[in-house]
């Protein structure tokens, strides 16, 4: 979503790392530069100027000007500022704003927004995180009598989910609704009810009333407006005519995921005074994270976001298989099935792009990839080609001969040279494992660079192999033979 913005400001940052001194003119016209680049990003006008006047009043200090590297601390002032308009000027900007729960239950979470952003989706993704990441037993109730279906959808999305959703009655109006829900939660020993309301195709009058009487029937504890960021700079405008009319607690920004500008995100806070308290990455029930003002001001800059990527990394691997591997490595049994799962591993944690653009430093590495038209379709041609292997061929690559690998090429649908990369990947990623056991195993390599051994860091930072480092080889590097495999047929 940032990547436009993200390139345009590291260019501008290149610029100034160059430089051994800089002078106000440098500051200024770097400035100049970046608000440009903010505008183009779809940022709210006011907000831009504001955070660039408040970059260039630090830039242009002692601080920077006399400082031994003022590219950096121009760097990270502006990152400083960035997390500042993301999350505002308390003490905990850079964290994610938490959801207010601390009520008498049920809490009641009312869900607002413009009809098309999303919201009935973003309802029960945050009734499932709610369920599974904090353990509270959630309730929806659809009080959309105008869309057609809108309440089956809730229905169905409820079920998918594992969440309750409060039986339909027809006819009812959401007033009524609203009430039978907060009877039927509390009955129930609901802890969180989830009160997805209709929405307009424009903000009118019939639609606040709606929302006004739902919200003084059901005294919710948290607000939240349901946005889609793909409409840019009239999401801000959105966000403004519900913060004059209803009580908002917080911002939803959905379609994260997509090619927006990001105008809407940064704009958002300084508009609303609201914090964004969630983000959907995609259409699936789990594709929605908490927003971290402190690790979207890192994409933005290209640092990277690797505790997101460690966490995500937590979610999709398992400790026990992870240890298994690990010995099994150290052991010198890495067979085809091992490097299967690793494989998986990384299509479960959101494929190559998504890592490449969380991991620092790997924001070329990134634009490299879409230049060469690669994307996660070859995890899964990889992974067509060793399932196209027999169970004894998997386990011993060794028996892999010239016919069977013309049979596993035609199985998958690849070339026997693909097949042969798959191999030689193989083969590569074993001779790393029998030089790591020489150093003393995953113990001895962290102890080289003071960390721990099994389920530690590496000093990358990055997840995959237990230790340490991205699926492939330690230090987060992808094989090279993998990098071929990725290379556009």
């Amino acid at each position: 979503m940032f990547d436009t913005l993200s390139d345009r400001l590291n260019n501008v940052f290149d610029r100034l790392r160059g430089r051994g001194a800089l002078g106000e003119k440098d500051v200024r016209d770097a400035m100049r530069e970046v608000r440009i680049a903010l505008l183009e990003a779809d940022v709210a006008l006011p907000v831009a100027r504001d955070f660039i006047a408040r970059v260039t009043e630090r830039a242009i200090g002692q601080e920077v000007l006399k400082s031994v590297t003022p590219g950096q601390q121009v760097i990270k002032i502006v990152n400083d500022e960035l997390i500042t308009m993301l999350g505002g000027e308390d003490a905990n900007a850079g964290e994610a704003s938490p959801i207010n729960l601390d009520v008498r239950p049920p809490a009641v979470v009312m869900m607002v927004g413009l009809q098309g952003s999303g919201k009935t989706t973003s309802t029960a993704k945050i009734a499932k995180l709610l369920k599974e990441k904090q353990g509270k037993k959630a309730m929806m109730a659809s009080l959309d009598v105008n869309r057609p279906a809108a309440q089956e959808q809730l229905a169905v999305l409820g079920e998918q989910a594992g969440v309750a959703t409060l039986p339909i009655v027809p006819g009812q109006q959401p007033v009524d609704i609203a009430k039978r829900a907060l009877e039927s939660a509390k009955l129930q020993n609901v802890d969180v009810l989830l009160l997805d309301t209709a929405g307009r195709l424009h903000v009118d009058e019939a639609l606040m009333a709606e929302m006004k009487a739902v919200a003084s029937v059901s005294t919710p504890a948290e607000v939240l407006l349901v946005v889609d960021a793909l409409t840019g700079q009239d999401a801000v405008n959105v966000a403004q005519s519900f913060t004059d009319e209803v009580p908002l607690t917080g911002v939803v920004l959905t379609r994260m995921d997509g090619d927006a500008r990001g105008g809407a995100a940064l704009s958002m806070r300084a508009v609303t005074g609201k914090p964004i308290k969630f983000a959907g990455t995609g259409e699936k029930l789990d594709a929605i994270e908490r927003f971290h003002p402190s690790r979207v001001a890192d994409r933005i800059l290209g640092m990277g976001d690797v505790v997101s990527l460690v966490e995500k990394a937590a979610e999709s691997i398992k400790a026990e298989e992870a240890e298994e591997l690990a010995n099994r490595m150290m052991k010198g049994k890495f067979d085809l099935n091992d490097l299967r799962k690793q494989l998986q591993q990384m299509q479960n944690m959101g494929g190559l792009g998504m890592l490449a653009g969380m991991m620092p430093g790997m924001k070329k590495a990134k634009a490299a990839m879409a230049n060469a038209d690669m994307d996660d379709k070859v995890l899964v041609h990889m992974d067509a080609i060793i399932g196209s292997m027999t169970a004894k061929e998997r386990a011993n690559p060794a028996l892999l001969n010239a016919k069977r690998k013309k049979r596993v090429a035609a199985g998958s649908g690849t070339s026997v040279q693909e097949v042969n990369k798959i191999l030689k990947m193989h083969q590569e990623m074993g001779r790393a494992m029998k030089q790591i056991r020489k150093m003393g195993g995953l113990k001895g390599l962290a102890a080289m660079f003071g960390g721990g051994g099994i389920g530690g860091g590496s000093p990358s930072g990055a997840p995959g192999l237990p230790g340490g480092g991205m699926p492939g080889l330690p230090g987060g590097q992808l094989p090279p033979e993998m990098q071929d495999f990725l290379k556009k047929k």
